[in-house]
Formats: C-alpha cells, structure tokens, sequence
C-alpha cells in the first residue's frame, strides 16, 4: 500500500507557475530522490507536502487518508495543520537548528510541547508528568546515539560541526515518529569532507527501510540509494522510475541533457 500519493498538484506565485500536474506515489519502506536543476520546484514541492506551502490545486493522501484537497474551500484551523503535518519530518538545508538551545533540547523540543498538551498529562500528578517527560528525554538520547551524537547532546549549535548539526536536524525529525521523512538537499551546505557523514546517516536509514523523499543533487548517492527517482524541470515531472534506470538510462532528451554534466 503506497503510503503517500500526490495528485494532480499545482503551485503558482503570481503569475508564475512553479508546479505543473505533479502526481505520483511513494511505498512504505522506500526511498524516493527528486532531482534537477535549481528552480525546477523540487523545494517547492516538499513545502507543499509539508504545509509550509498551501498548494493551489490537486490533493495528498497519507495512508489512504485524504490530508489535502485543493477544491474544499474550508480553512483549517491551525490545529488540524499541524496535526496533518505530522506525517511529514522535514530536513532543512541549512540546519535551522535553535542556537539557545542544546543538541539534546533541540530534538526533544516538539516532543516536550506535545507531550504537555495532552490531556493525560496536566491531569496527572507532578511525578507522572516528570516521568513523562523523561521518557521524552530518553527518546531524544536514543535518536542522537542513533546519528553518533550522544556525547554532543549537551552542546550547542555553534560547538558542533556542519555535519554534527545536520544529523542533530535529522535526529529532531524523527523525534515524532513521522510517516515519511523529506531532505531538502541536505548537504548543499556541507563541505565535502563533512557531505559524507550525512550521506552516511541517510543510507542507514534507507537501510532501516525509512520512508524517505530525499531532494538532492548527489547523483550517484540518488542511484544507489533511493528505490525510485523523479526529475524535475520548469515545475514538471519529467521522467520517473526505477532510481538505477532513470540515471544511468534516461528515455527523455532533458534528461540526458541534466545528467551529462554529472558524468561527463
């Protein structure tokens, strides 16, 4: 059962159109890479996804469910958007990490806030609640022994390392346990000795069978990595497969043409 489908998705800023007709579908357990040029509505379309993006027409379903539809003019309340965007965990290019706060608080953060609002929680007593709350912290130790960061979790941004503050973000993303995990090029903003280690942490997850929608522009991690490949161009989808196929083995004239200047 596919646990994500896009149909029909539109996205316009004005009087420009950014995505065209975009549909496809995304299996449990997968990895999908979307490649292209800069401008194509790659980030776009992971906005979208996520919510940060209201989309102009089409529809998403998550698990068979309905999240979005372009033509149900009702306005969601920010509650219901936020619990929508729970499906998704996002992996921004530059970090965005909290600076005030620690590796370990950055990731617990959204954890903390939900577990507060749970109606369980303020009618229990003051030990139930730390006992809570440290089950939260436990979690969030897990998640950075998980991406080899349980002796920076009481570091701060600007202590750690490009790459160190990369996984701290893909650490935060899992911490809600979302549906499919979304990576807007997540090592444009790495040098290459530290794109590696982020690399790394990703095929580990791919390994685990995380379902993923990886936005990158490393063509050869795409193809070893990701089950299946979609390239973008002019806010279209232009070709889609098989990961191995579409890149060593494009049908579509533009795409030979964007991947030539990977292989040349």
């Amino acid at each position: 059962m596919a646990v994500l489908e896009v149909k029909n998705i539109e996205k316009h800023f004005g009087d420009t159109k950014v995505l065209n007709d975009i549909s496809f579908s995304l299996e449990r357990g997968s990895a999908l890479a979307i490649i292209g040029s800069s401008g194509s509505g790659k980030t776009t379309l992971l906005r979208c996804l996520n919510f940060l993006e209201k989309p102009d027409g089409g529809e998403i379903f998550v698990n068979g469910e309905k999240i979005f539809d372009a033509g149900d003019t009702s306005k969601l309340s920010e509650k219901e958007l936020r619990a929508r965007r729970l499906h998704f965990g996002l992996v921004f290019q530059n970090f965005n990490l909290f600076p005030q706060y620690t590796a370990l608080q950055n990731v617990t953060l959204a954890e903390e806030l939900f577990k507060k609002e749970e109606e369980g929680y303020a009618a229990g007593n003051k030990e139930y609640r730390k006992a809570e709350l440290k089950k939260v912290q436990q979690h969030g130790m897990e998640l950075l022994e998980k991406m080899g960061l349980a002796e920076r979790a009481n570091h701060y941004p600007h202590q750690l390392s490009g790459g160190q503050q990369q996984r701290v973000a893909i650490a935060r993303a899992l911490a809600l346990n979302p549906d499919i995990l979304l990576f807007d090029e997540p090592t444009s903003a790495l040098d290459p000795e530290l794109t590696g280690e982020v690399l790394k942490v990703i095929r580990s997850l791919a390994d685990q069978h995380t379902t993923m929608i990886i936005v990158t522009h490393e063509m050869a991690f795409a193809r070893d990595v990701a089950d299946s490949v979609i390239f973008m161009d002019g806010g279209y989808i232009i070709e889609q497969g098989p990961a191995k196929e579409v890149i060593e083995n494009p049908k579509m004239e533009r795409t030979k043409q964007f991947l030539s200047h990977y292989n040349e």
